[in-house]
């Protein structure tokens, strides 16, 4: 049952420890390095002079590579942040003035943890599979001094872009700071025309204020014999297989008001607990209806929380069966490394009086795990657009507390109605975002600002990456009449923010899901082609109402849908819409996670699931390739 991570990275320590081999002399006048390498011993003095003249040429010094890729063209179009990794921040990426000449900075305001990834399928085209050493320059800076950093390399490569580690760097004394990182990726696998990438991390960090920025200058792509590898620095990242650059919120929950649980960030071996008393900030937070919401990395991608001075007992909440309990599972995404446990959950195991639950929570895994941040926040359901339109041209980016916007067109005044929907992707240091309306009849008006500006206004659900604000919130605050709200919309942040794009669509919602049973991996087809999987009798069972296919996916045009070519009832397509025409309902999706409801399969192929074929397949109306698909319990504590 376990959810295999699509772009995940293994729990390692990042940081770089640096020891002198001992050795020892042995008997026969050798010695031999930790390593197990024998060397031989300097011979004893001898009473003759040696005549020879001393060598005293200095070695030759390594020549430095040159750069594939210096940024002093200003382009980076071919990394971005990412922020889909357990632990990462909200990171700002741009390029700067740095040391006499251009470099790319990563800054944040969190916990200093970065990650950017660079598309080297891309930099390098067909000489991709000459690369077999990486080096750049890398430094930090800080305001409050010279901070101490490391991190890792990692390597997505071959057909599959599997991961493999490169290796550590540090900066750890201020006169060599930047330093040249060089990284033995002759072992990685890269594979020409397979969009095979890399990350690099920012993950520790000694500053005890302010986090340091990273810099990042002259990336040296170099073959077997040491040769630059010319790169394309006009290219894009694009959309390599199993990579999210946005935070992973499917199966999740949505989070309004969320609440940060200071200091929580702990860290264990598997099958072992830690954790943090529970301040009264967060017991006043922890209300039915309520989820407590945990970002971690770990070996298997479990996670769940331990109650251990709970009146009834130390208790496991959302182990799910992975202690043999067969108790409730966890909320986790795709990528495993989100984690949420309902108030529900836990008041099922321990009762609904909070006073019984003991003074603290914390985290367990079944294999070595970190946790880095906790919140605790109301549920709502995430939000997920249909029907769609994109708002051309929205593309803005702003300093905390500035807006930018774009004016309406026609076509997205008429998609904005009752029942609609505003789709915001961005980022920014904080992670919030909201709209402004500067020029609504009402005034000056922000919307979805909850508490951050002191108005404690209504809040809206954000992922970090995403920001959903319904019609309804807008026109609460400005009027039905949509003539009234002025000729554009503006986005804002309490800190430094980009908005990537801005959609308007039919409001819908994900259902949070546990408990899932793998249909399988790896499929994929042309337009109107299809492939999938046969089914077993244990996902034939798990069929049932109030379940769902969860799909993660990607596509061309962005849609998905699933065929049952054995059903009874003839070959049917469910969740087409009216993409073949048939105006059919339409699957949930939102271009790399779609869900079916049992419900929507009952409706095209009978309510008895043994008539429906023992097949499942895939299809959209282009290219497509599904990376994970599940049936998934989408019931939650307290439904009938």
């Amino acid at each position: 049952m376990k959810k295999k991570q699509l772009a995940t990275i293994v729990l390692a320590s990042a940081m770089m420890v640096s020891s002198l081999a001992a050795c020892g002399n042995s008997s026969d006048g050798t010695t031999t390095s930790s390593g197990g390498e024998a060397t031989t011993a300097a011979p004893a003095a001898t009473t003759e002079a040696n005549t020879a003249e001393p060598d005293t040429t200095a070695p030759e010094p390594e020549k430095e590579a040159a750069p594939s890729v210096d940024f002093e063209d200003g382009k980076s179009a071919f990394a971005v942040v990412a922020t889909n990794i357990g632990g990462a921040d909200p990171s700002v990426m741009s390029v700067v003035d740095a040391n006499g000449s251009k470099a790319l900075k990563l800054e944040n305001a969190e916990g200093g943890k970065m990650f950017v990834a660079i598309n080297v399928s891309a930099l390098l085209g067909d000489k991709l599979g000459d690369l077999k050493e990486i080096r750049m320059n890398l430094g930090t800076e800080n305001a409050d001094g010279f901070a101490a950093s490391s991190g890792t390399l990692y390597c997505y490569t071959g057909e599959d872009n599997h991961e493999f580690k490169a290796g550590n760097w540090s900066v750890y004394i201020d006169s060599a700071n930047p330093k040249t990182a060089k990284f033995d990726v002759s072992g990685a696998g890269f594979v020409a025309g397979k969009d095979n990438y890399i990350i690099l991390s920012k993950e520790t960090d000694n500053s005890k204020t302010k986090p340091s920025n990273l810099l990042i200058d002259n990336i040296a792509f170099l073959n077997a014999a040491g040769e630059t590898l010319a790169a394309d620095t006009s290219v894009e990242f694009g959309n390599p297989a199993g990579f999210s650059s946005a935070s992973d919120s499917a199966n999740l929950f949505g989070l309004v008001k969320p609440v940060n649980w200071e200091g929580f960030a702990v860290k264990g071996d598997g099958w072992a607990q830690n954790g943090v008393a529970m301040t009264e900030e967060i017991k006043a937070a922890l209300v039915p209806g309520s989820v407590i919401e945990i970002k971690f990395k770990s070996e298997t991608g479990h996670m769940w929380v331990v109650m251990n001075e709970a009146e009834v007992g130390w208790s496991r909440v959302g182990v799910g069966d992975w202690d043999g309990s067969g108790q409730q599972y966890a909320y986790i995404n795709n990528a495993g490394d989100t984690c949420q446990v309902t108030y529900e959950q836990i008041a099922a195991v321990c009762g609904d009086d909070i006073a019984k639950w003991g003074s603290m929570i914390q985290c367990e895994s079944d294999g070595a795990w970190e946790v880095s941040s906790v919140r605790v926040g109301t549920a709502a359901p995430m939000p997920a657009l249909t029907h769609a339109v994109n708002w051309e041209g929205f593309a803005v980016k702003g300093d905390g507390w500035a807006q930018n916007g774009v004016a309406m067109t026609d076509e997205i005044k008429a998609a904005l109605v009752p029942g609609s929907m505003i789709e915001v992707s961005y980022k920014s240091e904080s992670g919030n975002m909201w709209l402004v309306m500067n020029e609504a009849e009402v005034g000056w008006t922000r919307v979805g600002v909850g508490d951050a500006d002191g108005s404690g206004q209504g809040y809206i659900v954000q992922t970090g990456s995403k920001a959903y604000i319904p019609y309804e919130m807008i026109a609460q605050y400005c009027g039905d009449d949509i003539a009234k709200w002025g000729s554009m919309i503006q986005c804002e942040s309490d800190t430094a923010w980009e908005v990537y794009g801005v959609r308007v669509g039919t409001a819908a919602e994900f259902k949070a899901t546990n408990a899932h049973i793998e249909l399988g991996t790896g499929k994929k087809g042309d337009g109107w082609a299809q492939d999938g999987f046969d089914l077993t009798e244990d996902m034939i069972a798990a069929l049932v109402p109030g379940s769902v296919i969860d799909i993660s996916y990607k596509s061309e045009t962005g849609e998905i849908w699933v065929v049952m070519p054995d059903a009874a009832a003839g070959w049917k397509r469910v969740g087409v819409g009216d993409y073949d025409g048939s105006g059919q309902g339409y699957a949930l999706f939102d271009g790399s996670h779609c869900q079916i409801s049992y419900e929507m399969i009952a409706e095209q192929c009978g309510e008895d699931k043994s008539t429906w074929g023992a097949r499942i397949q895939f299809e959209a109306s282009s290219a497509w390739e599904v990376n994970g698909a599940w049936i998934s319990n989408a019931k939650v504590p307290g439904d009938n």
